[in-house]
């Protein structure tokens, strides 16, 4: 069943589902009826010779230059043109897509002036599989994500390039081959086309789907390690992070109590110490922080999803023109720097604790570096050098963005979101975070190999996954491919879904 896009209720799962997985939209009769009463405000406005930004007007430092009739269809044209300015290599299709489907919410809202051809076109793009080629790198987050924007754009005047059923063909050719009529573009279509920074939050709702079960998997990993250490469960009970009241702290606590129960520890069969490190006791804390900040964001990037991020924006029912700022990034780049952030202290905290996997006179009696023939072998030793490295390039990363503005378009572009690099920098932040956490999992399934009693339901599965993709290390051998498998098993969820499966969905 397709998903309707009528300018509400796009959540970041909506988003994925069309992005990553091909599901198809529709536009809203409603919707449809909205941008048509609109955009008739707009002609009569036009006919009236009422000054507009960006419809009867340059932009930028030129917004004072009033254009003639016979310009105003051209300057659409060349502002696609001058904006499509980007650099290097592609974005992935799916972020491109997740934009697209960002820009039709957005258009289908009826505040935006444009033809109802404009997001009807970008429907059957989406539809049929036409992806514009947009190179990654050359938005600042103002004025929306411009130059990306304007790549996508380019389609919709027969140009640019675009991928359809698995080729890079020419933009016209694409769109020939999908049967998809090019719809031009007339007064104001370029500028509604491109004007938001539907790029930079189509990632962020992109990373935070997959933030959210990344941090489902550190507790799995977390709860691993946990009974490895034979950890004091009691800093787990609900109640100590009901009295505190942190909604992330009590879902974290609540997970690693489903994935710990049924076993020895959970049942409270083994001794324990009277108090562990923090970075045992204080997972919950940790892991429920960053559940927090996520959910900021989310509610930050959702808000974007289906809000109208134009400049001007039209009001119908009033017959008015405002101009503002409502394309400024910041909104988005400013808790997504926050999520990056996040992740990054959850890694943090899980090479802490595969540490105490591997240190002697932290582990509880496990072999040190976690092999049984220690001297002529080296176990995971150098593991814990990979983790750290990844975790170093993880903190440099998370300098925020959204502070870093500079100046542009002779000072009338005088402060950026950079929301474009926050976007970039959280997947590059994320991908270390797979590897980290695959790290973890490996150590921990290395370190319960050597205890001899009951795991819980939900520790035994997932150690039963991560022995399909990698063995027990018996001898040393190069750690290189285990590494790389381990990070793609976390990339791929296959341990969430599979303990998810025996204990219960763990959000």
């Amino acid at each position: 069943m397709a998903i309707v896009l009528n300018g509400s209720g796009l959540t970041i799962e909506k988003v994925v589902r069309i992005a990553r997985y091909n599901e198809k939209v529709e536009l809203s009769a409603e919707a449809v009826e909205k941008i048509k009463i609109c955009r008739a405000m707009l002609e009569k406005k036009i006919v009236a010779r009422e000054i507009m930004y960006g419809v009867n007007t340059g932009i930028g430092e030129f917004s004072e230059t009033v254009l003639t009739d016979e310009q105003m269809e051209l300057f659409q044209r060349y502002l696609v043109y001058n904006h499509a300015a980007g650099i290097g290599d592609p974005a992935p299709i799916e972020y491109v897509r997740g934009a697209m489907a960002g820009r039709i919410n957005v258009l289908s809202k009826g505040n935006s002036g444009c033809r109802p051809e404009i997001p009807q076109t970008l429907v059957e793009m989406l539809n049929k599989g036409v992806t514009p080629f947009v190179c990654q790198k050359g938005s600042v987050g103002a004025s929306g994500d411009l130059a990306p924007m304007s790549q996508i754009a380019l389609l919709l005047m027969g140009e640019g390039q675009a991928y359809y059923k698995g080729e890079l063909l020419d933009g016209k050719i694409a769109m020939d081959r999908a049967g998809i009529p090019i719809p031009g573009l007339k007064a104001r279509d370029g500028l509604a086309a491109i004007n938001g920074s539907n790029v930079l939050t189509a990632m962020s709702a992109i990373f935070l789907y997959d933030a959210n079960r990344f941090l489902k998997q550190a507790e799995i990993a977390a709860s691993m390690t946990l009974e490895a250490l034979m950890a004091n469960m009691k800093p787990y009970q609900l109640l100590l992070h009901e009295v505190r009241g942190f909604k992330g702290a009590i879902r974290s606590a609540t997970a690693i109590q489903k994935c710990v129960k049924g076993g020895d520890l959970g049942e409270g069969k083994l001794k324990c110490k009277v108090q562990d490190a923090y970075s045992m006791r204080s997972t919950p804390q940790v892991i429920g922080a960053a559940h927090d900040a996520l959910a900021y964001a989310r509610s930050q990037v959702e808000i974007e999803l289906n809000g109208v991020g134009d400049n001007p924006i039209f009001i119908p029912e009033k017959n008015l023109s405002l101009t503002g700022a409502n394309f400024q990034g910041s909104p988005v780049s400013l808790p997504m720097d926050m999520a990056g952030a996040a992740i990054t202290m959850v890694c943090v905290l899980s090479e802490r604790r595969m540490n105490r996997l591997n240190h002697p006179a932290l582990s509880v009696g496990l072999p040190a570096f976690l092999t049984s023939q220690g001297g002529l072998m080296s176990g995971l030793m150098l593991s814990q050098y990979t983790a750290d490295m990844m975790i170093v390039e993880q903190r440099i990363l998370c300098m925020p963005a959204s502070i870093q503005s500079i100046p542009a378009a002779a000072d009338q572009e005088d402060f950026v979101s950079m929301g474009m690099n926050t976007a970039i920098k959280n997947f590059q932040i994320m991908d270390n975070a797979y590897g980290i956490l695959g790290i973890e999992f490996m150590a921990a399934a290395q370190a319960l190999d050597f205890r001899k009693f009951t795991f819980g339901k939900g520790v035994t599965k997932a150690k039963e996954v991560v022995r399909k993709h990698v063995d027990f290390l018996e001898i040393d051998r190069p750690l290189y491919p285990d590494h790389t498998r381990m990070k793609e098993l976390v990339k791929s969820c296959e341990i969430l879904e599979e303990v998810e499966k025996e204990v219960g969905n763990l959000e």
